[in-house]
């Protein structure tokens, strides 16, 4: 099943046994082009909005081409799927960050892309249909009328608002049936996960070169590959060499989909119509639908395996916040800082406030550093009724 998915490099990263493996050039050479490495930047007027006697630090991942950390990866799935001559790739998305990344890697390496949309995220962010479009990608509301599983839903209801899960399903199906196409994922696997860890090697000689060292790490977790990609640099020198060995690490999830602070640890499909392999990993359960929030990329129903054996292990620590939360959250940052985070990113800031408030309760002079992975300018409508509060 994994051969007929995915181009052969990528299963090869997905099961390697070595440490680090090499960013071929033509990668390296867009990443380059595109802005990397991208800035660390200081939250000073956060720091002072909060009277905290923490320093806070943030990875401006929102600075790519699309928007998000997702580049990092489509980048590279969208390059192997060349080399390979594939004539399409096709995939889900949810908010929208994932699609209109790999629309745009997909146009960098001439690929068609077919792009499954939450039908919640479909109606509710329209500029990121238009994104998408624009990079020359086909959206189609998921669940469709276009695969066998997108019927069933849809004659169960024609209103169902969908699911990563779902959209996944339909992805798979829609590459099963045509040889010609392959499929690309933006979270969960290990090679996704590998690839996103370009954050976090810049951002540790970011903080080398500042003479800091963090005291706490934290990202938010949709299925995964952001705080991976963040952290898993960091933790890595903390089990091998020692390093680091006092830095929590904290995953921030939200309450709509709590797959960490409240599901279990088991095997599970990764998609909803149970196409996918079963990995072991925290989940609320592949037929769950989360409702229809507007951090879309993180309803998905379960965190990657790497990931939950990480929590299960207590070297990763988990919390959940609800829209309300972190909505404030993103408000305050946006009006102190200048940026409008992504909701998905407004979790790691509402965690970010709480670690800040606890440091100045204890007068504490921590670093924290918080993985910035995505903008909100294409959601401000998801604002609308916080802005005059």
């Amino acid at each position: 099943l994994l051969t007929r998915l995915f181009p052969a490099a990528l299963l090869d990263q997905e099961f390697t046994a070595e440490r680090y493996v090499q960013v071929p050039s033509e990668v390296l050479e867009i990443y380059k082009r595109i802005g990397r490495p991208t800035p660390l930047v200081r939250a000073v007027n956060l720091e002072r909005f909060l009277e905290t006697p923490a320093k806070i630090y943030f990875k401006r991942e929102d600075l790519s081409p699309t928007g998000s950390h997702k580049v990092n990866t489509a980048l590279a799935q969208a390059y192997y799927a060349s080399r390979e001559c594939i004539q399409a790739l096709t995939t889900e998305t949810s908010a929208g960050q994932w699609g209109s990344a790999l629309a745009y890697a997909c146009a960098m390496f001439n690929i068609k892309c077919l792009v499954f949309m939450t039908r919640s995220s479909y109606l509710q962010k329209p500029y990121r249909r238009t994104l998408m479009s624009l990079y020359g990608a086909e959206v189609v509301p998921s669940p469709s009328d276009r695969t066998e599983i997108g019927r069933r839903l849809l004659r169960e209801s024609l209103e169902h608002p969908g699911s990563l899960g779902i959209a996944i399903s339909e992805a798979v199906e829609t590459c099963m049936k045509n040889i010609r196409v392959k499929y690309a994922v933006g979270s969960v696997m290990n090679f996704v996960l590998l690839h996103q860890t370009i954050i976090g090697l810049e951002t540790m000689r970011q903080l080398e070169e500042l003479g800091e060292s963090p005291d706490i790490i934290i990202s938010c977790v949709g299925g995964g590959s952001n705080f991976a990609g963040f952290s898993f640099p960091f933790i890595g020198k903390k089990l091998v060499d020692g390093d680091f060995k006092d830095t929590r690490f904290i995953a921030v999830e939200s309450k709509a989909s709590p797959k960490m602070t409240e599901g279990s640890y088991i095997y599970e499909h990764g998609d909803t119509a149970g196409y996918l392999p079963m990995l072991k990993m925290y989940t609320v359960g592949r037929n769950y639908v989360p409702p229809p929030i507007h951090a879309a990329g993180l309803r998905y129903h379960a965190a990657a395996p790497i990931l939950s054996l990480l929590i299960k292990e207590g070297i990763v620590e988990a919390e959940a916040y609800s829209q309300e939360e972190v909505l404030e959250a993103a408000k305050i940052f946006a009006r102190v800082e200048g940026i409008v985070p992504a909701p998905e990113t407004a979790h790691a800031i509402k965690q970010v406030m709480v670690e800040a408030q606890q440091c100045k309760r204890e007068n504490l002079k921590k670093t924290i550093v918080f993985c910035f992975s995505g903008h909100g300018l294409l959601d401000l409508s998801t604002f609308e009724g916080h802005v005059k509060s």
